[in-house]
């Protein structure tokens, strides 16, 4: 039997729930912040990231019961997430977030709420309505905040329109809640290095974040890099490198970190490039292969917590180094 390499999602859900749970995804008739006053994020088309998304105009019960019946019958389901995941779903009155979700709360088998969002559209007065929510009805809260990267550099250059400050904020606000966090990440954006994967998985580990869920950089048709793209303003590092830096990030992540994804998916008519125009499922046997070759094991490099550095007492080096001989007592 093969050794596992790292802590996959579908593991996690089946070891909270006694077996495997599927999202069904819920589209909200809402917008970005990022929006208002520009094009949002250069890597993002107007439609979002819901590509596959019902109609936002559809009510909540009517898109989960439709979505819930075709995973039903193609999988034998019977426990599902309801996954608000286009756009910024918390960019609302906490009023109407608070009434989406108990539409949600009325459909059978719903056991986790899963909330895409940004850093700096979590607050307080959110967070305690959505702690409220969890109490009344026992469907756990799952919240996802996208950061991309810990380089701020290029945060400013994708027009993320935050920095690291409001995602450790946001991260540290929902710490005392007890809900589940996970972090978005592109692990290959142009102008980020291998000292950048290596610093993005040091952040999230240092603080409470549960799930990472890791994106190959594609270019959706209508965003704003499709322009740059197209005009050669950057490159794309190959799938080679992707899969190193995939490589990496595993092994300074800590050890108990969820992996819910590794690759992009986005249906081929609605990008310029994608996954080096191949299968994810291509991609994922070739990273198996470079794991199993290399013998990773998820936080092998994990070892930069908890005053690292004061290892060096114990080892005689702090001493050489100074030039001094001890006080004799």
């Amino acid at each position: 039997m093969t050794e596992q390499r790292y802590r996959t999602y579908s593991q996690y859900l089946k070891e909270k729930y006694g077996e495997k749970v599927y999202k069904l995804p819920v589209n909200l008739p809402l917008t970005c912040p990022n929006r208002i006053h520009g094009t949002g994020c250069t890597f993002c088309a107007e439609a979002g990231t819901g590509f596959e998304a019902r109609d936002s105009q559809m009510d909540v019960v009517s898109q989960l019961l439709e979505n819930r019946k075709l995973i039903e019958e193609k999988y034998h389901a019977h426990k599902f997430i309801a996954y608000f995941q286009n756009y910024t779903n918390t960019f609302l009155p906490t009023g109407r977030l608070q009434e989406y979700l108990r539409q949600a709360g009325q459909v059978d088998g719903i056991v986790e709420v899963s909330i895409s969002t940004r850093p700096d559209c979590i607050s307080d007065e959110i967070l305690k309505m959505l702690e409220g929510f969890q109490k009344e009805t026992g469907i756990h809260i799952h919240l996802e905040l996208g950061l991309q990267t810990a380089n701020y550099h290029t945060l400013a250059r994708i027009h993320r329109g935050h920095g690291l400050a409001e995602y450790i904020d946001a991260v540290l606000r929902i710490a005392p809640y007890g809900f589940t966090v996970c972090t978005h990440i592109i692990l290959n954006l142009p102008w980020d290095t291998m000292e950048d994967v290596v610093e993005t998985a040091k952040l999230v580990s240092v603080l409470p974040v549960q799930i990472v869920k890791l994106h190959s950089l594609y270019i959706a048709r209508n965003s704003e890099m499709e322009k740059q793209y197209l005009a050669g303003e950057f490159q794309i590092c190959s799938a080679g490198e992707y899969l190193l830096r995939v490589k990496t990030f595993l092994e300074y992540v800590r050890p108990d970190m969820v992996i819910e994804r590794l690759f992009s998916r986005i249906p081929e008519k609605d990008s310029v490039f994608s996954n080096w125009g191949r299968s994810w499922r291509y991609l994922n046997a070739m990273l198996e292969e470079m794991l199993e070759k290399d013998h990773v094991i998820q936080g092998a490099c994990c070892r930069y917590m908890n005053g690292a550095k004061l290892s060096l007492l114990s080892s005689g080096d702090a001493e050489g180094a100074s030039g001094r001989t001890p006080a004799s007592d």
